[in-house]
């Protein structure tokens, strides 16, 4: 063989060494999904009321996503089925025999990745973590009011790092069981906060307006009505509290990660699986399609992911194409979700161009560019926001003559969404409730 040849074909080795099942240079992966932490709990992401130093680094190293969305749900616990179209990268209304199709931890798995799963036990796709070589369920009550959230996941995905082989990339899923409730937090947390110095919601109405079809759900429960300053604040120090430990906890986490040399070459991405009101617009819970309630954040950092940020609708299932489009691992054909590496790495400014919305039979939403239309059927209500000029969605423009066409151009539009996601919800009924309640009879002060 000449020298030249040869040559060549050490190089050819060289490269295919690279993307073969246990090479080394591929890029581990770090996936944190709390739960029910809203887009807006991040300082780094403009609240300068909450203290997150370990998520703004993220943000600080990363891409951030500002129009993420988990599409919805057909139950009253969103988290269950936000987490199965997370791991299948399948839709809302195509998530039947996802354990049978290609799923997140099977695909890394399958890839050579080591894979380790820890999480919360409740409203979680069980049959989905069996594909982790490693999966640990938490004892979700015990790990919210103890006073110390994340610790015990920490504590685990850190010992699992101090047993990996430099030589095989790793996996690792948190899904962590705060900041939901019931939120005990330690003293150390709380007395970081005083509660008369958290600002109330920017879209803080002590009432909703009118039934969306989910008024006394268990979330609505937690507080009564009317939701008062003082108590929306209440709720708040603690989610604060929750989440700035949490943070803490990420500290030890990105730590261990530097100290053992693998922060450079580790993908680390943050979300949620959903938002929540907690005194938004009179509500507390997730059980509604104000962007509170469905915009998680979505922060994504790590080799090959430059420092930025985009307004690209994405939806929580994107998140599965685009770690297999960050790490070279197989993208499956049979998924709904779509990789955003190319948005990350600024070749498009888009995968698509429409949002669509759906929770039970009470409510469906459509988002196309800044305006979004959020229609309830059963009492035949529709609302329109322009989101560039009220992103707090407090400016209801549906009875506006003026914008006549477009309430009717995006009922169509939503339609036509419902068609192509396989919604068969009709969006009105023959008998409509009535939409305006008795405040003293539908919500007795207890």
């Amino acid at each position: 063989m000449s020298v030249p040849r040869f040559a060549l074909l050490l190089c050819l080795l060289s490269i295919g060494g690279a993307t073969v099942a246990g090479a080394g240079s591929r890029p581990n992966v770090v996936l944190l999904v709390t739960d029910d932490q809203r887009a807006d709990t991040v300082a780094a992401l403009g609240n300068p009321h909450i203290i997150t130093p370990n998520m703004d680094r993220l943000v600080h190293e990363g891409f951030v996503f500002h129009n993420a969305y988990c599409m919805g749900s057909m139950q009253p616990a969103v988290c269950m089925p936000s987490r199965t179209m997370l791991h299948s990268g399948r839709s809302l209304y195509r998530l039947e025999g996802v354990e049978q199709r290609p799923h997140l931890g099977k695909s890394f798995a399958d890839a050579g990745y080591a894979t380790f799963h820890i999480g919360k036990r409740g409203n979680t796709p069980h049959p989905l973590h069996k594909a982790f070589a490693q999966s640990r369920y938490l004892d979700d009550q015990a790990e919210r009011t103890g006073g110390f959230s994340g610790r015990t996941e920490v504590d685990a995905a850190i010992e699992f790092l101090e047993q990996q082989a430099a030589e095989k990339p790793f996996f690792i899923l948190i899904e962590f069981a705060g900041p939901h409730d019931p939120r005990g937090t330690n003293p150390e947390s709380r007395a970081i906060y005083k509660a008369d110095d958290i600002p109330l919601p920017a879209n803080y109405l002590p009432f909703h307006p009118f039934d969306n079809g989910e008024m006394l759900v268990r979330d609505e429960q937690l507080e009564a009505w009317p939701r008062t300053p003082d108590a929306v604040r209440r709720h708040l120090h603690d989610y604060y509290a929750m989440i700035t430990h949490m943070d803490q906890q990420l500290g030890r986490l990105f730590a261990t990660l530097d100290d053992r040399g693998e922060w450079n070459n580790t993908i680390v991405v943050l979300t949620s699986d959903h938002g929540l009101a907690i005194g938004s617009h009179g509500l507390f819970g997730k059980q509604n399609l104000y962007e509170d309630g469905m915009k998680p954040p979505l922060i994504v950092r790590g080799p090959d992911v430059p420092h930025g940020e985009s307004d690209a609708f994405a939806y929580l299932f994107d998140i599965y194409p685009t770690l297999c489009g960050l790490t070279g691992v197989p993208i499956p054909d049979d998924i709904d979700g779509r990789d955003l590496t190319p948005v990350i790495q600024g070749r498009v400014d888009a995968v698509r161009d429409t949002l669509f919305l759906a929770y039970r039979d009470v409510q469906r939403a459509v988002r196309q560019g800044d305006w979004k239309l959020i229609h309830y059927p059963q009492v035949a209500v529709t609302q329109l926001f322009n989101l560039a000029d009220d992103p707090h969605e407090m400016h209801d423009l549906s009875g506006d003559p003026a914008q006549a066409k477009r309430v009717q151009t995006l009922l169509a539009l939503l339609a036509e969404q419902q068609a192509e996601w396989g919604d068969m919800q009709p969006l009105s009924v023959e008998h409509p409730k009535p939409a305006i309640v008795d405040i003293e009879t539908f919500f007795p002060r207890p």
